[in-house]
């Protein structure tokens, strides 16, 4: 359910071209972020990256190297969106020579970032309150109906859930390498590039020696446990979609198609 929703937020998001149905949308996620029990400024306390991708939007959008191009009316709307707004009957701003500063372009960049950014909390939403196992199952349930063209749903859902376990085990061996080769004097701040890249080697090949062992004594266990003996696999949990959760599905892709429809 919470999958199935993400997508249909993510599509409104892409569908809207308003402030109107971006502040519906930017409303939605408040309300979804506090029935989740989550502290809203966790959402926003680790998008450093995207903060810049959403930078970038709006440094592209807002400023022209030739003004006279970027004029009003000069550029025509995509799918009939209004979120310039006011903005759009703004002329452009010359700062020197051809370059210059456009309003309706600065405009659209910052609806784009903040879709950026909706779009981001949306997913931290789901991932912030459903376990790697849950997305896990989840992933082979979708993938249920390939059974019958004899693709391994069970053996693609386990993968998923091995390489999502793995990323914290990789990030501790990654640190843990790089203390032990920098208490020994590696220097990963000094001296030329060359000599900045040959001491990361230092660090990178123990790091891949390592997580081969660790993939290696991984396969023996499940060996050793009989994975893949049986073809029919059973689960520890009975997931079954319940009367709620069709309401709530049903409640919110009629929200999504609404926002999209009248805005």
């Amino acid at each position: 359910m919470k999958i199935v929703l993400l997508a249909a937020y993510s599509v409104t998001l892409f569908l809207v071209g308003t402030w109107t149905g971006l502040a519906l949308c930017a409303l939605v996620f408040v309300a979804v972020a506090a029935l989740s029990g989550v502290p809203v400024r966790r959402f926003f306390a680790l998008l450093v990256p995207v903060y810049v991708i959403a930078g970038f939007a709006v440094l592209f959008n807002g400023f022209a190297l030739d003004v006279s191009q970027a004029a009003p009316g000069a550029v025509p709307t995509v799918l009939g969106d209004s979120f310039p707004g006011a903005f759009a009957s703004l002329p452009p701003v010359a700062l020197a020579g051809s370059f210059g500063f456009v309003p309706a372009g600065f405009a659209r960049g910052c609806f784009f970032a903040a879709r950026i950014v909706l779009l981001v909390v949306a997913s931290l939403v789901v991932t912030y309150t459903t376990t790697s196992t849950a997305l896990t199952d989840a992933l082979a349930d979708f993938l249920r109906p390939l059974r019958r063209l004899r693709v391994p749903v069970d053996d693609i859902a386990m993968v998923f859930s091995l390489a999502l376990r793995f990323i914290p085990v990789t990030a501790e061996e990654f640190g843990r390498v790089h203390d032990a080769q920098q208490a020994r004097g590696a220097a990963f701040a000094e001296g030329s590039l060359w000599q900045r890249l040959r001491a990361w080697q230092t660090v990178l090949i123990p790091l891949f020696v390592g997580l081969f062992r660790r993939a290696d004594a991984l396969a023996a266990a499940m060996d050793a446990r009989c994975y893949g003996a049986e073809a029919g696999r059973t689960s520890l949990r009975d997931r079954r979609l319940t009367g709620g959760s069709v309401a709530v599905l049903v409640v919110g892709l009629a929200a999504c198609v609404a926002i999209v429809w009248f805005l």
